[in-house]
């Protein structure tokens, strides 16, 4: 049994994971995660629309105010190095019921994200293979995609590694090739037009379309709370983890703006897109810069992209998954809690994983509108189950908790910890905010429905339930660890 696993029993916890993650890998995984092409190019047209160029600064807002949660993500890690992440750290930090909340929050957020970037992935295999895109076209490439990256992980931790290994080295070389090829040989905008809001707004106060354009930074600035969700997969956590969560950061948020830019400056006419006379400058500039062949191999790096990012997606919700099952605080929790003694991996949550994200993605064949809800929820549920670890965390604070694992921020963690929160909660409201007020109601606050929908679903269930007073692992101990 290795030091690893002996600081586990420690904290009253058991594992059955394979350490066989490096800390490259584990960065890997969180910056599929992340996946700068996804953002980039998922969220491109409308951004550039609502925002005009100016919306690449919200990359640098919210990079750095994800820096800030990444932080104290890497200290409470670091002390709680448990497979899961937002669960039994909100656990320890605060409590039963809060974690509760937490994770079930989180879970659905994830897999309304996993059916959003699998059905986002079907414009661009219609590129590719030269196809009409279709809701069944789509639904289709959505299923085929969850059902890819459900046989992969169900392969192991290995496996997983070596994938997400693949993914992010065929992410980041296409985002600098595509990038680079782009700046050098079909820039038609000066670098100053960054600053050039062009009208953006219609006669309103720019502040405003930006806070809407800032949806590409918000979308695409997070993900490194994956390297934490496998922390009993990989040796030294408590020092690797915060080092990758920091990394993935760094190399993605750098990644995700170098992209966005490069596309940016080769629109030819900015203003027709803020206008809405043309609707389609992604694919524009993409095959105006490479033709038609060019563009399908690009397209082809985009779907390698979306492909491994429902990975890292599946990757991490299952692990949060069984650690919710682990401390038999959901139905089920006797199967969904068994690792596979040949892969090392949870094979009932990782198949709950890819079920409900396909069952989602099922339901735009028949409801457009009711998944316009749900994935609209996903962003929304992301954030406020990340603040509520960040809230957690000075929560702990306050009560005396002290961090105590290999990496910590001293005297600046208080002040961090402010600022991270603050950060937050301006986020979330910036993401809830209805900015359609000529849209059918469900339509313009689909976010806040969704996140509603969560909520009562979850004080039902521990109304009913009661499933946070089951169990026996610790919790709400941080600040005695702390003082000891």
């Amino acid at each position: 049994m290795s030091s690893d696993d002996d600081a586990l029993i420690a904290l009253g916890v058991t594992s059955e994971f394979d350490r066989s993650m490096s800390t490259v890998e584990n960065f890997a995984l969180g910056f599929t995660y992340l996946s700068p092409v996804v953002g980039a190019y998922s969220l491109f047209d409308i951004c550039l629309h609502l925002g005009g160029a100016p919306m690449i600064w919200s990359y640098v807002i919210a990079g750095f105010g994800q820096f800030l949660v990444a932080l104290i993500f890497g200290e409470v890690v670091s002390q709680f190095p448990i497979s899961g992440g937002v669960y039994p750290w909100s656990r320890r930090l605060v409590g039963r019921k809060w974690a509760w909340v937490a994770a079930w929050m989180y879970v659905w957020a994830l897999f309304s994200t996993i059916a959003a970037v699998a059905t986002g992935a079907a414009p661009f295999l219609s590129m590719l293979i030269g196809s009409p895109t279709t809701p069944m076209f789509g639904t289709m490439i959505a299923l085929a995609l969850i059902a890819f990256s459900t046989i992969c992980n169900l392969a192991g931790t290995k496996f997983l590694a070596r994938v997400a290994m693949f993914g992010f080295i065929a992410e980041l070389v296409g985002a600098l090739v595509v990038g680079g090829y782009l700046l050098m040989f079909h820039r038609v905008q000066p670098v100053t037009v960054i600053f050039d809001p062009m009208g953006a707004g219609q006669g309103s106060h720019y502040i405003f379309a930006f806070l809407a354009a800032a949806q590409l930074g918000l979308f695409s600035c997070y993900g490194f709370e994956a390297c934490g969700d496998v922390a009993e997969e990989i040796s030294e956590p408590g020092v690797r983890i915060p080092k990758a969560m920091r990394m993935t950061i760094y190399v993605g948020v750098g990644a995700s703006m170098f992209a966005c830019i490069a596309l940016l400056l080769a629109v030819p006419d900015i203003r027709a897109v803020i206008s809405g006379r043309s609707s389609t400058p992604l694919a524009d500039v993409l095959l105006s810069a490479f033709g038609p062949v060019g563009a399908k191999g690009v397209a082809a790096v985009v779907m390698v992209s979306f492909m491994s990012c429902v990975l890292s997606l599946q990757a991490a919700v299952s692990r949060l998954i069984y650690s919710f099952a682990r401390d038999d605080m959901i139905a089920g929790a006797g199967r969904l809690s068994k690792i596979s003694p040949k892969t090392r991996v949870p094979t009932a949550a990782l198949c709950l994983a890819g079920v409900v994200p396909a069952a989602i993605a099922l339901i735009g064949l028949v409801m457009q509108d009711a998944l316009v809800t749900i994935v609209s929820f996903a962003v929304a549920g992301i954030y406020i189950a990340f603040q509520m670890v960040v809230a957690a965390a000075l929560f702990a604070r306050l009560r005396g908790w002290q961090p105590s694992g290999e990496f910590t921020l001293g005297r600046w963690g208080f002040l961090v910890n402010i600022a991270a929160l603050a950060y937050g909660i301006g986020a979330i409201c910036n993401i809830l905010w209805p900015r359609a007020p000529d849209a059918p109601w469900y339509a313009n606050y689909s976010m806040s429905l969704g996140v509603g929908a969560v909520l009562l679903t979850a004080a039902i269930y521990m109304i009913l339930g009661r499933p946070y007073a089951k169990g026996s692992a610790p919790y709400g101990d941080a600040w005695l660890i702390g003082k000891n």
